[in-house]
């Protein structure tokens, strides 16, 4: 079963995100910020992480960073809703990090598995019986 790391400041998205992830037979694990994120990262070796990009602390452009410093093949999915400056920069920045997939919040919750899916190609969700 895969595990994926869920780092986000948004309590309601990250319980969105864990009911939406557990549902589709994946574990989750849950991260308030990059720094505890990373830590994470570091203990868990999740087989994907899920990032936002406008964080306190430890954003997702430094927490991206750190991921890849750890280990290059990480597979990562960065979201933004932006704030003054837009969710299509930080998306942008989190690309040229190595991000394997952007998503731009709001998002649609299929697509969204979706793209997990696409991340997690040799992962099956669930073990079947």
């Amino acid at each position: 079963m895969a595990t994926i790391l869920i780092i986000d400041d948004n309590d309601e998205l990250c319980n969105l995100l864990v009911e939406l992830l557990e549902g589709e037979g994946y574990e989750t694990a849950v991260a308030s910020d990059g720094e505890i994120g990373v830590r994470a990262f570091t203990q868990l070796r999740p087989d994907l992480v899920i990032t936002d990009m406008v964080m306190p602390d430890s954003d997702g452009v430094e927490t991206i960073r750190r991921i890849r410093s750890i280990d290059p093949a990480a597979r990562i999915v960065a979201i933004s809703g932006g704030s003054m400056i837009g969710y299509d920069y930080y998306l942008r920045v989190a690309k040229s990090l190595g991000a394997d997939e952007v998503v731009a919040k709001p998002f649609d919750l299929d697509e969204f598995v979706s793209v997990v899916q696409r991340c997690l190609p040799d992962t099956p969700a669930a073990e079947t019986s």
